[in-house]
């Protein structure tokens, strides 16, 4: 069956697109619940399957590199063979590889099932992203179907710890990888029925395999630069510093490349607009921010307050749950202010959200804190990722959100190994006359405790929860300064660039393929 192209701004969705909306919603939400699900089940895997540190790190990590490294190419492979066809291949494929993950009998298996589930899991975001632009065409109902999207990426980021403790407690961990089966098993089956296929007519279906290994040879080494610099403690940079400039090096001739093609996998001249070029740098930066506050933040509900893993996850989902109010906010915000105002006004509350964190204690201000940060990036996630997506005609949707999926990804591995490394001089700065572990970290403190006297162990206690709460201090300042310099950057680009329009598209290839 074939559909005849829809002009942007007049067919409504009707039923069928809100349905479809939920069949999307899906892997947005597990996506972000199996994320942060693993890390209450990691202590209980390695044991059983007697995993060592090392193993432990790529057990974590494998999934956030393959994703990161290949968002960019399956962005554009979907404008390419069709997102309702790479949607749900890689539905499929996550499935399956969920269910290995749940029975590997040893590290390796599941590290090697973590890193396929991360090229499985680049193709369901910038898929279901597009999907969404191709099926809402009118401006009002697409801003609230993207809000929707956004939410439950932050609301399934919130919820994956809890759900992986009630999991805990009376399953195995391979549970947690086995929520991913009925969930994939129902988007296969409501899929085919919902969705419509789209794809771009006008570029073959051949990509250019060259920009993918350079895409490939550029983010992997940076993310793992990036990671590997946050596990450095002062030590041994030389390795990630290494990957950073190699990746920045190979990025660079990736950069070239796209410039002179002309159907590239990462379409960079969209940066030429000013107000596009401020939300994607908002996107990265706010990224940095968030991940590295949530980094310290979640660390000192467990190592200076003294929480378990499962309380300081139900403590934290404010966060996840503030940035979810703030995406369904914006549209209705959107109505009586302009984007770029709304986003500016959001980015402000959340510099005003990290100022509880400069000075203050405890758990009430530092929780009221990361609420209010995180309630204002949802005018940013929701309306600066619609205006990405927007700026470019609607067979080349994929290839935008890939360029938004990319920022969020770098932005919050840099937060975790810049902001990180930071928290981590300042705990040291103040630490410096106490040998051994404890003037290394917060966790090499409470070993050192345990084999002193009483009264010397709640001495160096008190001194280490105190350096890094300063470090917690430290990094609210950076947040709150980045936050601010955004919200400045994203009013002053709207008075000086006019908001990006996408091209038009003919009929041919505006025209969805057929279902």
């Amino acid at each position: 069956m074939e559909h005849e192209g829809q002009g942007a701004g007049s067919v409504r969705a009707g039923t069928r697109g809100w349905l479809a909306l939920a069949v999307l919603a899906l892997p947005s939400l597990l996506m972000a619940m199996d994320m942060t699900a693993l890390l209450l089940a990691l202590p209980q895997l390695s044991t059983d399957l007697g995993a060592s540190g090392t193993e432990q790190l790529w057990i974590s990590d494998a999934y956030g590199f393959m994703v990161a490294g290949f968002v960019i190419t399956m962005g554009t492979l979907g404008d390419r063979i069709g997102r309702r066809r790479l949607l749900l291949t890689g539905a499929a494929a996550f499935a399956v590889l969920s269910a290995v993950a749940a029975y590997a009998p040893d590290p390796g298996t599941l590290i090697a099932a973590r890193a396929l589930l991360g090229v499985a899991g680049a193709t369901l975001m910038p898929s279901t992203l597009a999907l969404i632009i191709n099926i809402f065409r009118d401006e009002r109902e697409r801003g609230k179907a993207i809000a929707i999207w956004a939410t439950c990426q932050f609301a399934g980021g919130a919820f994956g710890p809890v759900l992986a403790g009630l999991l805990l407690q009376r399953f195995w961990w391979g549970s947690v990888f086995l929520v991913a089966v009925p969930v994939m098993a129902l988007l296969l089956a409501a899929g085919p029925v919902l969705l419509p296929e789209f794809r771009d007519r006008s570029a073959g279906r051949r990509i250019d395999p060259l920009s993918v290994a350079l895409s490939l040879g550029a983010v992997l080494p940076m993310v793992y630069g990036m990671k590997q610099l946050t596990l450095a403690d002062g030590h041994g940079v030389a390795a990630p510093a290494a990957a950073l400039v190699g990746g920045a090096l190979v990025g660079a001739v990736f950069v070239r490349r796209q410039l002179a093609l002309d159907h590239p996998l990462l379409d960079l001249r969209l940066l030429r607009s000013r107000p596009l070029s401020a939300v994607l740098i908002s996107l990265v930066f706010a990224g940095v921010a968030m991940a590295g506050t949530g980094l310290m933040v979640t660390q000192y509900l467990q190592d200076v307050l003294g929480h378990s893993p499962l309380a300081s996850a139900v403590l934290f989902a404010p966060m996840g749950l503030g940035v979810a109010a703030g995406t369904m906010a914006a549209p209705a915000l959107a109505k009586r202010v302009r984007p770029a105002t709304a986003i500016a006004s959001g980015l402000s509350l959340s510099a005003a959200g990290c100022l509880p964190l400069l000075a203050s204690d405890g758990l009430v201000p530092v929780i009221a804190g990361i609420t209010v940060l995180a309630l204002g990036t949802g005018p940013l996630f929701a309306l600066g990722t619609g205006l990405v997506v927007g700026s470019v005609p609607p067979e080349r949707a994929g290839s935008a959100a890939s360029m938004s999926e990319t920022g969020n990804y770098l932005g919050g591995s840099l937060g975790l190994a810049v902001i990180g490394v930071i928290g981590a001089s300042v705990y040291q700065a103040r630490m410096d006359h106490v040998g051994g572990a404890a003037a290394r970290t917060l966790a090499g403190a409470v070993a050192d405790a345990g084999h002193l006297p009483p009264a010397r162990a709640g001495e160096l206690l008190d001194g280490a929860r105190a350096a890094f709460t300063a470090g917690l201090h430290v990094t609210g300042a950076i947040a709150a300064a980045i936050f601010a310099v955004l919200a400045v950057l994203v009013a002053a680009s709207a008075r000086r660039g006019a908001a990006p329009q996408p091209a038009p598209a003919s009929e041919a290839e505006a025209r969805p393929a057929g279902v």
